[in-house]
């Protein structure tokens, strides 16, 4: 048998990238630090998921599922996954936006 993902919407953002929301702040997310100090931006974070804890690297989206749930995902696969909920905005036109063409993965 074959399925499909039933569509829903999400809420993600690129680590390292975009700003960080507010339900990401309030997680409790342990940052990582891959130099001395903390003065430079986190190189990582500690996500506790459902599957347990998963680390996401600057680049990684993190996302924010339909029951609350957080957890990362690769560029890749984010990309070949989801797509804007936006409508004024193409998914070309976003993904142009953060420097990747998904017609070229």
């Amino acid at each position: 048998m074959k399925f499909r993902k039933k569509p829903v919407v999400i809420e993600a953002f690129m680590f390292g990238a975009d700003v960080e929301p507010e339900w990401f702040k309030q997680s409790g997310t342990e940052y990582i630090y891959w130099h001395d100090d903390d003065k430079n931006p986190p190189s990582g974070a500690r996500i506790d998921t459902l599957e347990g804890q998963m680390i996401a690297y600057v680049g990684d989206w993190i996302i924010k599922g339909i029951k609350g749930e957080l957890y990362p995902c690769k560029p890749d696969i984010f990309e070949a996954t989801y797509e804007p909920y936006q409508d004024l905005q193409t998914a070309e036109e976003y993904f142009a936006k953060v420097g990747k063409d998904e017609s070229n993965p």
